[in-house]
């Protein structure tokens, strides 16, 4: 998941501006939770979620945690603690103690368990420092079974964006960090009472080795981790993507060669070739799209053509202007500009009147659904944006793929996205659970 998306403004000639946004032992959470209401009790796949702490301090369209719909979830984990520059001090919380102090009064009052995730895209800079000798891994681990002591939490899910890759753009990385991340999470399983749960948000493909490419073999890792949530999305997007493309694709084999980039398909192969059975592994669904500006001389008359990823207009900008939330334009944690997110929210589109609640175009916007990709595309041919997301129906196909793969259930990013009414999630659940 991603600390770092911010939902993109628009002017009203465009979208409207949306609000800001934002990443085996047996199941300790699922099986000591004996005070699970009773929808968690019945469901037979794990059902989760991250909960960002500025969603409860934003400015504007709050989502607070009390409004979480803490019985349909399993567990929910908060977003993020980050580790310090200095290891020999406590994890941080960015987003204030208040926002995460009113989360933990809330799962306490409503009987769910929680976790903490550790990192995020702009809490890894110092991961790699973190774990790099024995004597820091021990300090780390230290701080780490403090912090879920303290707050009486119930596990650890580390965010590490990413072992031996850069991520935000001024992270610490080494060639030795997968193995000594490997050795911390062991010393943590060691020292961690029972039940306690360990899981990782991996990229969709397995964590670099020294040589900088993805390990065939993290069986090791499947040994200390009780799950891995599969982060199956953020595949393409205006930032970093040179052609318009679905967010979170279910399967990009019947793409076109050359934007056969991943999927949720593909990674779940390589992950599982490389070690993890299909029972440790959670789907990582993403409740937000991505929009990008694409002239009309690449999308064309014809709707059909919306999936064929066409090319960006040169200037992207426009997804971002002066009604852009705070951060937008300020220097981020590494000292650059920020630059439009181009992120929308599915419930804040359906707000505003982009999409239905089941997320079909309304208003004469272009829609279509690509069934390759499972995902769905709206355009405005007047302000020349275009916008995939996973509609109900992408999240019914995903429940469909956790049931038959034999997946251990679902992780959102995030549970402050959603409809009202949980229209993804209801959508996911019902159909991960169908007999």
């Amino acid at each position: 998941m991603k600390a770092f998306l911010v939902i993109v403004a628009l002017t009203s000639f465009v979208f409207g501006a949306p609000t800001c946004s934002r990443q085996r032992p047996s199941s300790g959470i699922n099986s000591a939770a004996s005070n699970a209401t009773a929808t968690s009790q019945t469901q037979s796949k794990l059902v989760t979620g991250w909960y960002g702490g500025w969603y409860g301090s934003r400015a504007s369209d709050k989502f607070t945690a009390s409004q979480i719909p803490w019985e349909k979830y399993s567990y929910v984990t908060y977003g993020f603690a980050v580790p310090s520059e200095d290891v020999q001090q406590n994890l941080e919380l960015p987003d204030g103690e208040a926002a995460f102090n009113d989360f933990i009064e809330q799962a306490r009052a409503k009987n769910v368990k929680t976790m903490i995730s550790v990192g995020g895209w702009s809490g890894s800079r110092f991961f790699s420092s973190s774990v790099a000798t024995a004597d820091s891994r021990t300090a780390f681990a230290k701080a780490l079974l403090n912090f879920t002591t303290v707050h009486n939490m119930s596990g650890i899910d580390f965010d590490w964006e990413f072992p031996n890759k850069q991520g935000m753009g001024c992270n610490v990385i080494s060639d030795n960090d997968t193995a000594n991340f490997l050795e911390l999470l062991k010393i943590v399983r060691q020292q961690a009472p029972e039940g306690f749960k360990l899981t990782a948000a991996v990229g969709i493909t397995p964590w670099n080795g020294p040589d900088g490419n993805p390990l065939t073999d993290v069986s090791e890792f499947a040994k200390v981790l009780d799950h891995i949530e599969i982060m199956g999305y953020d595949v393409y997007g205006a930032t970093f993507s040179k052609v318009a493309g679905p967010n979170a694709p279910l399967d990009d084999s019947c793409a076109p060669t050359d934007q056969q980039t991943g999927s949720v398909t593909s990674a779940l192969k390589q992950w599982t070739a490389a070690g993890f059975s299909s029972n440790q592994i959670m789907l990582g669904v993403a409740s937000y799209g991505h929009g990008f500006r694409v002239p009309n001389s690449s999308i064309g008359n014809d709707p059909q053509k919306l999936a064929q990823f066409p090319s960006l207009a040169e200037d992207q900008t426009i997804l971002g202007t002066a009604e852009a939330p705070g951060d937008y334009g300020q220097l981020d944690i590494c000292g650059n500009t920020t630059g439009p997110g181009g992120v929308f929210e599915y419930g804040d589109m359906v707000k505003r009147g982009i999409i239905d609640s089941k997320g079909n175009g309304v208003g004469g916007l272009l829609f279509q659904y690509d069934e390759c990709s499972q995902t769905a595309y709206v355009y405005n041919s007047t302000s020349e944006i275009l916008i995939n997301y996973d509609s109900t129906q992408s999240f019914v196909a995903k429940g469909e793929f956790i049931r038959e793969n034999d997946l251990a259930g679902l992780a959102m990013w995030n549970v402050g996205s959603d409809t009202s009414d949980n229209s993804l999630l209801d959508a996911i659940t019902s159909s991960m659970n169908a007999e």
